[in-house]
Order: structure tokens, then C-alpha cells, then sequence
């Protein structure tokens, strides 16, 4: 069984298949019949976990296994108490309801590589930083959730899921190291 930890780059679509020219997992990572484990989209960065044994796909996805994932989310303004406490109760989308998350604002982390092509920058226009945990993970629904607080999101990046993170294993964009499955439970 192998599973892989990949540090997903901006605009690098979540599949092997080739599709109109773009960019895919196929072009970073050569190793046979492994999966993703769940998915970011190509505007989404960071940690992104692949296998070949669908039973560990399955538990690492699937939001009924309760792996926790965490994300660092630049957003234009800067996030109060108000749209964190928000963000952190049930939070109507439209089509659904979230569960209850963690989010906190933080200062950019230090070990976070620059992004390419940068994000846009504002005169007299603030971000922040924020980092939310989700027990699920609907389609964008980060990016979802910090526009409905009035938080646009600018940048988005998984950095953990469960016990594995990118800060304890660090790997610049397009690199990848081998994990254990026990590491998700630590």
C-alpha cells in the first residue's frame, strides 16, 4: 500500500487524465495506480493525500470517517470577531447548511511558499489570514463560506488533513514524500 503526501500547485488540476493542456497530478507524480484521496481545485494549493488502496481513499475523503482537514485562507478585509464567530457556527450556503468549524485568525505562516503568479495586492486594501478546520468538505465551500461573511477569499491552501500537515512535512509546490497511514491518526 503506498500513500503519498503531495504538495498540490496552483492551477494543477486533481486527476492523471490529460485535459486541453493543463496541468495534472500526472506531471508531478509517476507512480502507478495511485488515487487521489479526496480533491482541491486548481485554483486550490497544497497538501493533497494519493493511494492505491481504495479502502484508505474511502476513509480519508469520505466526511462520515471525520478525518479533519484544515485549510489557510487569505481573504480581502480583515476578518472581526463577528465573521469568525459566523464562519465557525452553521452557516447557510444556499443549497446547505455547514457543520460547525473551527476558524481563527493567524499570522501568514512563515514556512508558506510564495505563490505564482502572486496574488493581487490592493493599496489601502487589507487581508488577513485565517485558518479553518472543516469535519467536511463540500464543493468550495471554504471560498463559499468566506465570501457569505463579506471575506472574499484570495488564496487557498490545505495544509493538514488529520495528523498530517504540511508544516511538519515540508515540501515546496509539485514535491511529494511518502506517509503512513498511522501518521492520519496521531
Amino acid at each position: 500500500m503506498s500513500l503519498i503526501l503531495f504538495n498540490k500547485p496552483f492551477q494543477v488540476l486533481c486527476q492523471f487524465s490529460a485535459q486541453d493542456g493543463r496541468a495534472t497530478l500526472a506531471d508531478y507524480v509517476s507512480i502507478p495506480k495511485v488515487y487521489p484521496a479526496g480533491r482541491l481545485d486548481a485554483d486550490s494549493e497544497g497538501l493533497l493525500l494519493l493511494t492505491d488502496d481504495g479502502k484508505l481513499q474511502h476513509n480519508i475523503a469520505h466526511p462520515d470517517h471525520k478525518q479533519a482537514k484544515t485549510y489557510l485562507v487569505q481573504v480581502d478585509g480583515v476578518a472581526d470577531a463577528a465573521s469568525l464567530a459566523r464562519l465557525q457556527a452553521p452557516l447557510d450556503l444556499g443549497d446547505f447548511i455547514t457543520k460547525p468549524c473551527r476558524a481563527v485568525r493567524i499570522a501568514e505562516p512563515a514556512w508558506l511558499w510564495p505563490r505564482n503568479p502572486p496574488i493581487r495586492s490592493r493599496a489601502g486594501q487589507p487581508t488577513s489570514w485565517l485558518a479553518i478546520t472543516l469535519q467536511e468538505g463540500k464543493n468550495r465551500q471554504v471560498r463559499r463560506m468566506t465570501a457569505a461573511v463579506g471575506l472574499p477569499t484570495l488564496r487557498l491552501v490545505r495544509s493538514a488533513i488529520g495528523a498530517i500537515s504540511l508544516a511538519s512535512h515540508p515540501l515546496l509546490p509539485g514535491e511529494w514524500t511518502t506517509v503512513t497511514a498511522a501518521e492520519l491518526g496521531k
